[in-house]
């Protein structure tokens, strides 16, 4: 039977796109600090000297919250910040007055049993050693890490997810052997890069800096925008995603509250069933309090939606403590498996 291969990226806090999370979660974070109720959708875009913040707020805290001081605190003196926030639309907030969710969308929630904090194996081997280099090389970076997995059917064989104890990302029943690792990090030496990275996980390939050292990164060398790095804040992409983006998102938008939710509840049946692998869906309309969908396949099997859960957008608010100043810690090194509350 034929092996099958998945590959992941993941990229440091100091890329351009996740530099424009950390920014928009560190706005959401300074609003919800004075007003726990405080509506935010800000998207940031940045590059080049640069940063521009626009969106909708609607809260009680706008004279306690000044913007370009939180932008300038993360880049620097040197940018110039262009600031336009309105409040938020009144058709929108019409709905959410009555409990109902700030956006249309589909969310999903997965769970699986490869690593210990129910992520997919090549996510957390990607992401783990993104972590290691960024502690020696703390500028923008990428990784990625190709495995290859046994057919199903097939038991695994001694040597297979050969990593290191830094590294280890256990895989109950379904071993994988590590092909190729990418990693290319600003300002790092590609010899001693390669050193450090075979320091830390097992491969077939290595490919290291693979355009050449660079020392030009970050918003001088690129633009980055909130929300594009939608598949590395998720599971990778051999897991689908909702489409919408988290990051400077208020829990009344359920493209946030409601992947959060569907996590939990992912968690919640693999840690109560030890299956493969658990995939939620809930999908909402703009106003409404309650999902039109809610779905859950366990190991490919369709199974009726578990009882208990409130999806509206203040049960999962109260659920998961949505209210509290967290986001910018989640808008780094993703979202999920990592002790969240949604992933507990």
């Amino acid at each position: 039977m034929t092996n099958y291969i998945k590959t992941c990226e993941f990229v440091s806090p100091r890329h351009p796109d996740k530099t424009c999370d950390f920014i928009a979660d560190s706005i959401l974070d300074e609003y919800l600090k004075h007003d726990p109720f405080s509506r935010v959708a800000v998207e940031v875009m940045g590059g080049h000297g640069r940063i521009t913040v626009s969106g909708e707020v609607t809260s009680h805290a706008n004279g306690n919250v000044d913007i370009e001081n939180i932008v300038q605190e993360i880049v620097g003196p040197s940018f110039d910040i262009h600031v336009k926030v309105v409040p938020q639309s009144p058709s929108i907030a019409h709905g959410v007055d009555e409990g109902g969710a700030g956006d249309q969308g589909i969310m999903v929630g997965y769970a699986c049993r490869e690593t210990e904090n129910f992520m997919p194996l090549e996510y957390e081997l990607a992401r783990n050693l993104c972590q290691e280099i960024y502690k020696v090389y703390p500028y923008d970076g990428k990784v990625q890490v190709t495995v290859e997995f046994p057919s199903p059917g097939r038991r695994a064989v001694r040597g297979e997810v050969a990593t290191p104890p830094a590294l280890r990302a256990p895989s109950p029943g379904r071993g994988g052997k590590i092909k190729t690792v990418v990693a290319s990090f600003q300002n790092s030496k590609s010899a001693e890069l390669l050193e450090l990275v075979k320091s830390k996980i097992n491969s077939e390939e290595y490919l290291i800096n693979p355009a050449g050292e660079w020392t030009l990164g970050g918003f001088d060398a690129d633009s980055g925008l909130s929300g594009r790095k939608i598949v590395i804040d998720a599971y990778g992409p051999n897991v689908p995603v909702g489409g919408g983006s988290f990051s400077g998102k208020d829990f009344t938008k359920v493209d946030r509250s409601g992947a959060y939710m569907a996590r939990k509840i992912a968690v919640d049946l693999q840690k109560q069933n030890n299956t493969k692998e658990v995939l939620v869906k809930l999908a909402y309309a703009i106003g409404k309090k309650d999902p039109v969908m809610a779905s859950v396949v366990v190991d490919g099997e369709r199974l009726p939606f578990p009882p208990g859960y409130d999806l509206s957008p203040a049960g999962i608010r109260e659920a998961l403590k949505l209210n509290q100043v967290l986001y910018k810690e989640t808008s780094v090194w993703g979202h999920f498996g990592r002790g969240f509350h949604w992933d507990s």
